[in-house]
């Protein structure tokens, strides 16, 4: 987040939005965080997860929402939006679908259910049909494939005793596994449960009709005029998300330009592995130095990657 504190469009921005969802937070117990995200020192992902229930997704929640309206203030306001995972919330928000308010409620809301989501998740170095071959050569039925965020990069998720003996499976057969650092699982078959439990919480929050297509990589392309948009979020907690599938979608015409409106630099990457540049080119604004945050008033299509914070390498924690 050191741009937030250097650049002032991206400063304003997160000091408007995460004032905004303030008094939300405050009814979830989570202290204000846009003074200690701006200031010298500001927490890590490691910090924010020890704070209050919720405190770490509305953070990230925020931050995604805030780098949205940042790019918008400099004219690279995008022509559409995808969602992966938790970034659904803030790709919905971004849309328009819910203010800032009912976003952030949402993000506190999903940070509850998900303690009931027993169990964990683990990054693969394998596309989709080799971590499935895996899952089976481990035997680990209870075991699903959560994310496909690339060719050759895909999330496991489920028990932790079937989630430890796949790991091992992959070391022994010269696959990376990294564990994330998450007190739950998702993208999970058997959360059902939590799941409808989630879509009930969140019917109350009003939901108005999208400004610009709202691209999820769990339902595999946008979401359209009569669907249900509660239940589309909830459905992330039980269906996996295939990032690939949605990216050509949102890279035509071509060549466009892909943002990734977060902190890391994760989706970019795996932009970059799946489409090739001549359809897409993807950068991370706060990610990756060197990108401009001067006014710009260019015509490349513009698609903004509202991604999965919840998902995240150890290495892409804010």
């Amino acid at each position: 987040m050191r741009a937030a504190r250097a650049v002032p469009v991206v400063r304003a921005a997160v000091a408007e939005v995460f004032g905004r969802a303030e008094d939300v937070g405050a009814e979830f117990g989570i202290p204000p965080l846009a003074g200690a995200l701006l200031g010298g020192t500001p927490p890590s992902g490691r910090e924010l997860a020890h704070g209050p229930v919720g405190t770490a997704q509305l953070a990230l929640f925020c931050s995604s929402v805030a780098v949205h309206r940042a790019l918008c203030g400099i004219g690279r306001a995008p022509g559409r939006v995808v969602g992966v995972s938790f970034g659904e919330i803030a790709a919905l928000t971004a849309a328009g679908v819910f203010d800032i308010a009912g976003g952030a409620r949402i993000a506190c809301l999903l940070a509850q259910h998900l303690q009931r989501c027993e169990g964990s998740l683990a990054l693969l170095g394998a596309g989709e049909g080799r971590a499935n071959a895996l899952l089976r050569e481990a035997g680990c039925p209870g075991l699903a494939v959560a994310c496909v965020n690339d060719p050759g990069e895909t999330v496991i998720s489920g028990p932790l005793p079937e989630l430890r003996t796949a790991e091992k499976c992959a070391q022994r057969q010269g696959l990376s596994v990294t564990r994330l650092r998450l007190p739950f699982s998702s993208h999970h078959p058997a959360l059902e449960g939590p799941a409808d439990a989630f879509a009930a919480a969140i019917r109350t929050v009003p939901a108005q009709a999208a400004r610009l297509p709202v691209h999820s990589a769990v339902r595999g392309g946008p979401y359209g005029p009569g669907d249900d948009v509660h239940r589309g979020l909830a459905d992330c907690l039980v269906r996996p998300a295939r990032l690939p599938e949605v990216l050509y979608q949102v890279a035509t015409p071509a060549p466009a330009l892909l943002l990734e409106a977060g902190t890391g630099r994760a989706l970019t990457r795996n932009v970059r592995r799946t489409v090739p540049p001549s359809a897409a080119r993807a950068v991370a604004p706060l990610g990756e130095p060197g990108f401009s945050w001067a006014p710009h008033g260019g015509r490349t299509p513009v698609g903004a990657l509202l991604g999965s914070p919840a998902l995240p390498p150890p290495e892409q924690s804010p």
